[in-house]
């Protein structure tokens, strides 16, 4: 389904989002770059087609993108073409990170989370590949807690963005978006997710009222995940 949609995917969530998505992550990586040396390595986990990747290498880091559609790497790979040093891109699944444990000093999964099918599996293939005192970064669609908002934002994501799926002939894609936003666990509960693989001192910081949120996780333990909050 990735593969199909992977040329417009970039064109489509820029305009449905009227850009608000690029200042989300701009503020994501800003926070997560103000705890961390120039340099370090990061795992960009589900980096679909690299923008997240590209705005982390411009930070100075070291980045490896892993996604599990070749197509939306291949224009990852493109859009990182002109970048010195180049993110590293491999193709791979979150269930089984192609990479030795102690391996990176940061993963980020920017709106990648809610599309894998066994979270717990991947959480605890995070922090194998994590080195001990490494962090942890998760940017994710929501929905938002004031009863107005969350109204006329359900109203729009709903009808608008199915619509504009179907105009562009990816009707089934967008649906699938819609529909695993709204199964997706936010807040509390996806904190609770985190806490059950073992991360400890898990916060969140909403963006846009709660469109979007960013979870941050904490442990000192070999082999857990350090976030500055």
């Amino acid at each position: 389904m990735f593969d199909s949609i992977a040329s417009k995917y970039d064109r489509m969530n820029h305009g449905m989002s009227l850009g608000i998505d690029r200042i989300w992550r701009r503020r994501f990586v800003r926070r997560l770059s103000a705890g961390m040396a120039p340099g370090a390595t990061v795992l960009d986990l589900a980096c679909g087609t690299g923008d997240l990747t590209k705005a982390l290498a411009l930070k100075g880091f070291t980045v490896t993108g892993l996604d599990i559609s070749a197509e939306m790497e291949e224009v990852g790979k493109l859009k990182c073409r002109d970048l010195q040093p180049q993110p590293r891109f491999v193709l791979g699944s979150a269930e089984q990170i192609p990479f030795p444990d102690a391996t990176f000093d940061a993963v980020t999964i920017a709106f990648g989370l809610r599309n894998f099918d066994h979270r717990a599996n991947c959480l605890r293939e995070i922090r194998r590949v994590l080195k001990p005192g490494g962090r942890l970064a998760v940017l994710d669609f929501a929905v938002p807690k004031n009863p107005l908002w969350r109204a006329i934002y359900l109203f729009y994501f709903k009808h608008a963005m199915r619509l504009v799926g179907r105009l562009v002939g990816s009707g089934d894609a967008y649906g699938y978006l819609v529909d695993s936003v709204l199964a997706f666990p936010r807040y509390e509960a996806l904190v609770a997710e985190f806490e059950a693989a073992g991360f400890t001192d898990v916060h969140y910081t909403a963006y846009s009222g709660g469109i979007s949120v960013a979870y941050y996780s904490h442990s000192m333990v070999p082999g857990g995940l350090e976030v500055m909050s």
